[in-house]
């Protein structure tokens, strides 16, 4: 009985974090909190983060493992954002994700946004910026099979992944123009974004194209070797 009620709040955590809870404190959160004080929804969600990885994994001793190389992996996105233009962040959020489960793949991005930004600035954008990095490193776990056989597949959601980022920012970029969510308003956010988005999508196609077979090489030798 045990195992099964553990198993449930496993998979009721896995669905209630990433797709009900952080949602709602990120747009909640910019609609309520200033920017001085919404540090506290970024690390709210950090902690939500953490709980989705702690529910990813059902042998403990494998847990510290997988959050050293999800701390590597981390480091490595920080890094990345001081490249200019194309940057890798989604990249290596993605590589995370097929390799290292969903759950690894969310805390990555998500933690690579809140701590990044202690250097390059906190406020409402970062709860974004949390949530679409981290279900992008989610979803990439959830299709680690057909990402890890088809090299085609993976760049198409490597750019599906830049659109699907640009989306959610443009949703805060409403919130913070009128205070509310307006369709009109949405649209011509999608549509002066293009640029960017296009960058996304370059950096995504370009980063999985260099880096998706190496650090997955490494990343499969890594947990064969440790047991992750």
């Amino acid at each position: 009985m045990n195992g099964i009620r553990n198993k449930t709040l496993r998979n009721t955590v896995r669905v209630a974090v990433p797709f009900i809870i952080v949602p709602m404190l990120a747009i909640g959160g910019s609609l309520a909190f200033d920017r001085k004080r919404h540090i506290i929804i970024s690390l709210a969600i950090a902690i939500f983060a953490l709980l989705l990885f702690a529910a990813g994994f059902e042998k403990r001793n494998t847990g510290t493992r997988r959050m050293v190389i999800a701390a590597v992996m981390i480091a490595l996105c920080f890094a990345g954002r001081f490249i200019p233009f194309l940057k890798p962040i989604s990249a290596l959020t993605i590589i995370a994700g097929i390799y290292l489960g969903g759950e690894t793949g969310f805390l990555v991005g998500a933690m690579t946004a809140v701590l990044s930004n202690f250097y390059f600035g906190q406020g409402p954008w970062t709860a974004f910026q949390m949530l679409a990095w981290g279900l992008i490193g989610l979803i990439a776990g959830l299709l680690s099979e057909p990402l890890r056989r088809s090299r085609i597949f993976l760049l198409i959601y490597g750019a599906v992944a830049g659109m699907m980022y640009s989306f959610i920012m443009d949703i805060w970029t409403v919130l913070w123009y009128a205070e509310g969510f307006e369709v009109k308003l949405y649209l011509a956010a999608l549509g002066t974004a293009i640029p960017y988005t296009a960058s996304y999508v370059v950096s995504n196609v370009l980063f999985l194209s260099l880096l998706a077979k190496p650090f997955g090489e490494k990343l499969q030798r890594i947990k064969k070797k440790y047991g992750v």
